[in-house]
């Protein structure tokens, strides 16, 4: 057996069960991506604060108005398409465990710098720069573990990845109900939330080091020292959870390649590419366009903005729930048809919501929105990282996924108008019509992946 070749090392790799070791590394990746999900879902829950210090308005002042709170959802999703877009091929050529790293440093700082601005064009400013890094941290996290995990459990995986990251996003609503109102400290309380978050991703940095470079990457750039110490340090993890000794693993030939971007366009891969860009355009609709909006959706209700936020973080307590369900169906139910009936239930409870003036009417189906909007997430990372060989993997992500921030910038902008002039309905109405096509587009066009290889399903 020979663990330069990168086919040996996928064989090696697909061969093992998930278990805690496998499950901890899982973990710590997905530690980091708590702090950015943390800095992401931060913009519902600081709105209103920045309005209430009369640093921005809701929804007066034209699409690009510096002071509108559309725009500075603008500013967070351009961030995140530069980021995904521009970056997401260096995580091709310098590796996966390096850009993972620079990526957390990058937004953690600049959004302490945010935190101190005292200006809605400085404000912008910085928040655009911070997504920079949280755009490329996403796409580094996908990529790393659809390579790290075997192909029977990459299901549960993204489950699991999802339900850590989701974890945080009451935690940033409970802070925007309590501190968001108030001023401690002297300092306006959206600063606060905006500053823990940056010290706290400083402190997962750390235990983020010993997170391992890629072995399928190592293998692919000829690395093979470093690809055999990474999988021995793999296999022996897995052997001693389980306490038995691996099975043989299956030869498996493949070709060393240097990726090109342009390959993405090429035969097989055109035809996914364009399905996952049509995809990511309307997904993020539904998914931003109620996460980073839910107080001002509730506010346009006629809900005052505490009580807002006090409802906004019961909602938000189901984050986590999303992907603890996704357990039962992750690598039971194909993916394109779990992003198909998720899809659906987005735009069914999406009206329901809109529809309710009830306190508990209103919690419900913000729930049920919530819910059905995790369930695409964690399907989503999965699928789109499945479809494309390793070798252009960061950069393919990169770009379908960059169409997703192209979306939510712009869903922004739109929401706000929506909202402006049709209200919480108008909302619904845009979201389903978003729901519609996307489920349209999997559904007719989406490949199977449960249970393939990366491999199989790149051929």
């Amino acid at each position: 057996m020979t663990s330069d070749k990168p086919g040996q090392i996928a064989a090696r790799l697909d061969r093992l069960v998930f278990s805690r070791s496998l499950q901890k590394l899982v973990a710590l990746i997905s530690l980091g991506g708590a702090f950015e999900f943390y800095d992401l879902f931060m913009t519902a829950y600081i709105a209103p604060g920045l309005v209430a210090a009369h640093l921005f308005s809701l929804g007066q002042g034209g699409f690009f108005a510096a002071g509108s709170i559309g725009f500075f959802v603008f500013c967070t999703f351009a961030g995140m398409w530069a980021g995904s877009l521009g970056f997401g091929f260096v995580a091709d050529r310098l590796g996966r465990r390096a850009i993972f790293t620079f990526s957390l440093v990058w937004y953690c700082l600049a959004t302490l710098v945010m935190a101190f601005q005292h200006s809605a064009a400085s404000i912008d400013l910085w928040r655009f720069i911070a997504a920079i890094g949280v755009g490329l941290e996403q796409v580094t996290i996908d990529t790393m573990l659809s390579e790290l995990v075997p192909a029977q459990s990459r299901g549960r995986a993204f489950a699991f990845n999802q339900l850590i990251q989701f974890s945080v996003v009451p935690v940033v609503a409970l802070l925007g109900w309590l501190l968001v109102p108030l001023h401690p400290f002297g300092l306006d309380g959206w600063r606060c939330v905006a500053l823990i978050g940056s010290l706290g991703a400083l402190a997962a940095w750390g235990l983020r080091l010993s997170v391992p470079e890629s072995p399928r990457w190592l293998a692919l750039h000829g690395r093979a020292a470093e690809a055999e110490k990474v999988m021995a340090g793999l296999e022996a993890g897995v052997a001693s959870d389980t306490g038995q000794a691996l099975p043989p693993a299956p030869r498996r030939e493949t070709v060393p390649e240097q990726g090109a971007f342009r390959e993405i366009f090429a035969r097989p891969y055109r035809g996914r590419t364009l399905m996952l860009s049509v995809f990511n355009l309307m997904q993020s609709i539904a998914f931003y366009g109620f996460g980073s909006w839910v107080p001002s959706l509730l506010i346009a209700k006629g809900i005052h903005v505490t009580a807002s936020l006090e409802y906004a973080f019961i909602i938000a307590l189901a984050n986590p729930l999303g992907p603890l369900l996704g357990f039962l169906v992750a690598d039971r139910m194909e993916r394109k048809w779990q992003l198909v009936a998720a899809g659906a239930s987005v735009a069914v409870f999406m009206f329901l919501f809109a529809l309710q003036t009830g306190a508990a009417a209103i919690i419900l189906f913000g729930v049920l929105v919530t819910l059905s909007n995790n369930w695409i997430s964690f399907a989503c990372h999965n699928y789109q990282s499945e479809l494309y060989p390793t070798r252009i993997r960061a950069r393919a992500v990169g770009f379908v996924y960059s169409w997703s921030r192209v979306s939510a910038a712009l869903a922004g902008l739109l929401i706000a108008f929506f909202l402006h002039q049709y209200g919480t309905l108008g909302v619904a109405f845009f979201i389903a019509a978003a729901m519609t096509v996307m489920v349209v587009t999997i559904a007719g066009f989406g490949p199977r992946t449960r249970g393939r290889s990366l491999e199989e399903i790149s051929r």
